[in-house]
């Protein structure tokens, strides 16, 4: 029997053997949180605790599924695979697909994505004639999914009087009605969203007094993972389902609580204390990822937010190197600088590309560093892309495996009906969906029931019937072919691949080549599978595979090209989760980061002090920050102002710099690239064709005071306190967006806006 505890430090041993009663585990950054939580289910299973009465809920398929293969080498495999481990809308979905009689549904129900339900949010909106313009389909099914994790039912939203007047006040006071429609046809089709898996889940605990006994005595210990991204609705859940027992064991950090515009309930966590009064509190404080430096910085961040479980997060490591702070004159500058001294510290201290991460607030802000990487031929991947199962030709082919499964998903069924083409036209199948609707039930059914428009003549009705009866031939080799078996199949005989090779150009072969990789995932998913009794391969057929992708998360949907060395940009939120040894994070300015729509409130303000925080606990070695003066949004160029979060950091972690001065196309630039000793330059003198940078700045007077851009003409000599000494070559525009075309005398050929380049002309 393996020693569990021997390499726990103290507070992870006891986080793992208190088993017993409410437990709250505070686990800052790095502090071995994942470690805690496997040995604490490997813990409980040697006691001898049941592994079926373990609940363990994650957010990812992916933690879940690592968590299990490492509890399978602590103890015994069969135990650990009948934990019930996985995430909220997996194991819930596991519950109603047992139980879906009780609510109204079969346990076939598809579940729905964003497309799917975006889609029948459109197809609703044109049946009313509504204007798309005034409910475009996103806002629609946003306010519904809010209302969703809420727990509000259609009902529920059309009685609230206030949510009524906010919807009446945003010129869209018909949401409730169709929320009711929306609701009622995703019914019919006997499907679900992912909202509906919580929503359910909670609504048949709620109305089924002996549902709820019978899960409350299965699951006598229950563990949350990341319990600070909790929504209300799988709050209550959990706490319906602990309320019998209380062994309930939430891990989570307040301080990485960033997901409140997914309906993440800080108060969740922060109130832990009030719902059970008899919990045990445990601090994971010790960072086993970053340097001392970079901890200190985290804390000191951290320490400005009112609401917050304390604590103080150490690291026995080395001290590491200071903080550097970028300041560049613009975003396009800010790009180069960050790519440079990537570019720097590769060549100085023989890294790779996948050892630096660049991270932002907003998407939008990759263009720069794009560039600037390409510039460098830095190899980069952006993380939040199209997903493997976003692209349509995956989805095409996994609308046929949900309609053999569930014939009645609309959704699926109208992508497929006519693709390949089979010679039925848009307007028979709008017109099947009238008489349906007419009917209130399925295009399936109707046909089914040989129910048809009365002027359709026999040749459009007997392509509805081929449809049908290829996909009941489908049906009936269910129950004989496993799920890769069974998916190859109905790949070849609807003539898919065929179709796509007719496009010979690299897109068409591409799209084949990702046809062929869903049937090896589906492969590879098939030998996942363990026989719980025999630890033989278990045969697997399509509903579980197409349960398992229908709820995989984003971050689990990205394809691996097998290369991956390569420069990680992505948003802070992708982030989370991740470490990098070098990490730079851009676009530190008051507005963009903090966001000026996150500065009305405290709250507010202090989730995106917690997003901060979470940026600076990615770096295990090298922390970079970066703002610029100047940047465009939304088309105009606007002055930039410090970032506040920068200010929070203690100044004597931050190493002092100035702005860059650029010289010709010198591939380091000027001193705030990386802070390189003369070490790292000797070095890089001796690496074959690298320049050494120049650091001579150009000479401005001290008394230097910028003239009235009015004053300004073409030919003037014009003085610059960056560039140097320079001739206007050209001035165009007018008012705040007059620019200047200027030869500077070291720095080359510059575009200014005038309002923001400060320039004196030379008397």
């Amino acid at each position: 029997m393996i020693d569990l505890l021997k390499d726990l430090n103290e507070p992870q041993r006891e986080a793992v053997t208190t088993i017993e009663g409410p437990v709250m585990v505070i686990a800052g950054a790095g502090s071995g949180k994942t470690r805690a939580l496997t040995y604490r289910v490997a813990y409980m299973i040697q006691e001898g605790v049941d592994p079926f009465s373990i609940m363990a809920l994650t957010f990812t398929n992916k933690a879940a599924r690592e968590m299990k293969e490492r509890i399978m080498q602590l103890v015994n495999a069969s135990d650990a695979r009948n934990v019930w481990m996985g995430t909220f809308h997996s194991i819930f979905a596991r519950i109603l697909r047992i139980e879906a009689e009780k609510i109204g549904f079969t346990a076939n129900f598809s579940i729905y994505d964003t497309d799917d339900s975006k889609a029948l949010i459109t197809q609703i909106l044109k049946d009313l004639q509504l204007d798309t313009k005034v409910y475009p389909a996103k806002q629609v099914l946003s306010r519904i999914s809010a209302a969703k994790s809420s727990l509000y039912s259609p009902e529920d939203y059309a009685n609230d009087p206030d949510i009524q007047e906010t919807d009446r006040k945003s010129n869209k006071p018909l949401i409730a009605q169709l929320f009711k429609l929306y609701n009622d046809r995703l019914h019919r089709a006997n499907a679900m969203d992912f909202d509906d898996i919580l929503y359910f889940t909670n609504v048949l605990l709620r109305d089924n007094p002996d549902v709820l006994y019978k899960y409350q005595n299965h699951f006598k210990f229950i563990l949350v993972d990341e319990y600070q991204d909790t929504n209300y609705a799988q709050y209550l859940i959990v706490k319906r389902i602990a309320a019998l027992f209380e062994n309930l064991c939430v891990v989570g950090d307040d301080a990485q609580s960033i997901y409140a515009f997914r309906g993440a309930n800080i108060q969740n966590i922060l109130n832990f204390k009030n719902d059970y009064p008899d919990y045990k509190l445990i601090r994971l404080e010790q960072n086993y990822r970053s340097t001392q430096n970079i901890v200190n910085a985290s804390n000191a961040v951290i320490a400005h937010n009112k609401d917050q479980i304390k604590k103080k997060v150490w690291s026995d490591k080395e001290k590491g190197e200071l903080i550097s702070l970028i300041h560049a004159n613009s975003d396009t500058e800010e790009g180069t600088m960050v790519a440079n001294s990537i570019f720097g510290y590769k060549m100085t201290r023989h890294l790779a590309n996948k050892d630096f991460a660049i991270l932002y607030r907003t998407n939008a802000q990759s263009r720069s560093m794009e560039e600037a990487l390409r510039k460098q031929n830095i190899p980069y991947k952006i993380y939040g892309g199209l997903s493997f199962y976003d692209r349509k030709e995956i989805k095409d082919l996994l609308a046929y495996f949900r309609v053999v499964i569930n014939p009645e998903d609309e959704q699926a069924l109208l992508r497929i009906i006519n693709y390949p083409a089979r010679g039925i036209g848009k307007t028979s199948i709008e017109r099947m969906m009238v008489v349906a609707n007419e009917q209130r039930t399925s295009i399936w059914k109707c046909m089914e029931n040989n129910v048809f428009p009365q002027d359709f003549n026999m040749g459009t009705v007997n392509k509805f019937r081929d449809f049908m009866v290829m996909i009941k031939s489908f049906q009936s080799l269910q129950a004989k072919m496993n799920a890769f078996e069974l998916a190859k199949h109905i790949t070849n005989t609807i003539g898919l691949i065929k179709v796509l090779k007719e496009d010979d150009t690299p897109e068409g072969v591409s799209r084949v080549e990702n046809v062929e990789e869903l049937l090896n995932a589906i492969m590879e998913f098939s030998d996942r599978q363990v026989d719980e009794t025999t630890g033989e391969t278990a045969r697997v057929d399509l509903v579980q595979f197409m349960e398992d992708v229908a709820l995989l998360t984003d971050s689990e949907m990205k394809k691996d090209d097998g290369d991956n060395d390569y420069v990680s940009l992505m948003t802070i939120h992708s982030a989370k989760g991740l470490e990098f040894p070098y990490v730079y994070v851009v676009g530190m300015e008051e507005n963009l980061f903090p966001g000026i729509l996150s500065l009305s409130t405290r709250e507010e303000l202090e989730e995106e002090r917690r997003l901060f925080y979470v940026a600076i606990t990615r770096a295990m070695t090298k922390l970079t920050l970066s703002y610029a003066e100047q940047r465009y949004r939304y088309g105009n160029l606007t002055l930039s102002e410090r970032s506040r979060f920068v200010d929070e950091i203690d100044a004597n972690l931050i190493e002092q710099t100035q702005k860059a001065s650029f010289r010709g196309t010198s591939p380091m630039g000027g001193r705030s690239f990386g802070r390189f000793s003369e070490h790292d330059f000797r070095k890089l003198e001796e690496t074959p064709s690298f320049t050494k940078p120049s650091f001579n700045q150009p000479t401005v007077p001290q008394n230097f005071e910028p003239s009235n851009p009015d004053l300004l003409q073409e030919g003037m000599r014009v003085m610059h306190q960056k560039f140097g000494a320079g001739t206007i070559l050209s001035i165009e525009g007018a008012g705040a967006n007059k620019k200047a075309s200027v030869q500077f005398d070291t720095a080359g050929v510059k575009m200014l806006m005038l309002k923001f380049a400060k320039l004196g002309i030379i008397k």
